[in-house]
């Protein structure tokens, strides 16, 4: 018995192939939505989107807490808190990540608009 292939199979084989290449540039690609950065202090709240080139003086219980946004990155530079951990979480640069001085009442957030990104744990 002798099998043959069919225009329609050559066909099928194209569709599946075109799908699974487009699926998967569609799962991986980088998000196009923009990134905001949130601030709060206390009593205080500033948004600024994470391409913005800005420092912000974010004023406490303990004195000021100097936050820096540059070049899609943001990271506290200086804090009055005794620990420092807030400056030892280092830059923050995607949508999820956080940083907090939670002695100085002050948090940074990192949100975007796009909600579907693939990590590894999806997978």
């Amino acid at each position: 018995m002798k099998l043959r292939i069919k225009i329609f199979d050559i066909l099928i084989i194209l569709i599946a192939a075109g799908l699974t290449v487009f699926f998967s540039y569609a799962a991986y690609k980088k998000p196009q939505g923009l990134s905001m950065i949130l601030i709060q202090g206390q009593g205080s709240e500033w948004t600024f989107p994470l391409n913005a080139q800005e420092t912000v003086v974010v004023p406490g219980p303990l004195g000021n807490t100097i936050v820096r946004i540059h070049d899609n990155h943001t990271w506290v530079e200086s804090s009055p808190c005794i620990n420092q951990t807030c400056i030892e979480t280092g830059i923050i640069t995607r949508q999820g990540q956080w940083a907090a001085c939670l002695p100085n009442n002050v948090l940074l957030i990192i949100h975007g608009t796009e909600d579907d990104n693939v990590d590894a744990y999806t997978w």
